[in-house]
Formats: C-alpha cells, structure tokens, sequence
C-alpha cells in the first residue's frame, strides 16, 4: 500500500479496506490502471480518469453510514440504478455517477461493470 493512500485515510481508517477491495477488482478488471492520489479523492486513469474514490458528501450527514467510500465514474448516459446517488452532466453527453459504498459487498459484479464501462468510455475520449 502506498504512503500517498495511507495518509489519504488517515483520518477515516476504517474506510480502508473498502477502498482496499476496490483497487484490487480495479486492477484485476481494467488494464494498463495508474492511480493518483490527490488532496481530496483517488483518481484512477487509463488514458484519462475513469473512476475516482473520495469522501464527497453525497448525502445528508444523518444519512450517511459512519463508514463509507464514494465512487464516482463517467459514463456517455445517465444510468438510472438506485445505488447512483447523484448523476450529473458536466458536459453533453458525458455523465458523472456517485455511488456511496459502506462494505465490500458493495463492491460487487454490477459496480465493476459500470467502472470497466467507464474505463472503456474514457479511452475513447479524444
């Protein structure tokens, strides 16, 4: 495990190894992954950001599990699931999903379909 990732949880610890399963299916499903850590999220590339994981307060604080991940990822469509907790399109035909996660069941086949989609539809950009 990085450093970068270990100070990233530094003050969510708890939320690690959510964030753990997630790298390895990432990297177990989608090729040639780089992931960087910023100030505020985990961004995973290929030839561009497809997937990033961040604390982002997608809902209300009553609301939300004391442990958690986001993960968020683009897609060309607004996917309709209740696990998308919000969708927005930042640009014609480019939607940005977040998806709250608070165990490592949620980081199931359905998830990892939509993060390889995303790696597949951020290839493609030019």
């Amino acid at each position: 495990m990085e450093q970068d990732v270990l100070c990233f949880f530094d003050r969510k610890a708890d939320a690690l190894p959510l964030y753990e399963t997630f790298e390895q299916r990432v990297f177990a499903e989608v090729k040639d992954v780089k992931v960087k850590v910023q100030k505020t999220q985990i961004a995973f590339s290929n030839r561009h950001n497809f997937a990033f994981v961040s604390f982002m307060p997608v809902r209300k604080a009553e609301e939300r599990p004391e442990v958690y991940i986001v993960v968020t990822f683009g897609l060309g469509y607004r996917l309709e699931s209740p696990r998308i907790d919000v969708a927005v399109e930042p640009y014609p035909g480019r939607w940005t999903h977040h998806v709250l996660l608070s165990g490592t069941g949620d980081i199931d086949d359905e998830l990892m379909g939509w993060v390889k989609e995303a790696a597949v539809f951020s290839a493609g950009k030019r």
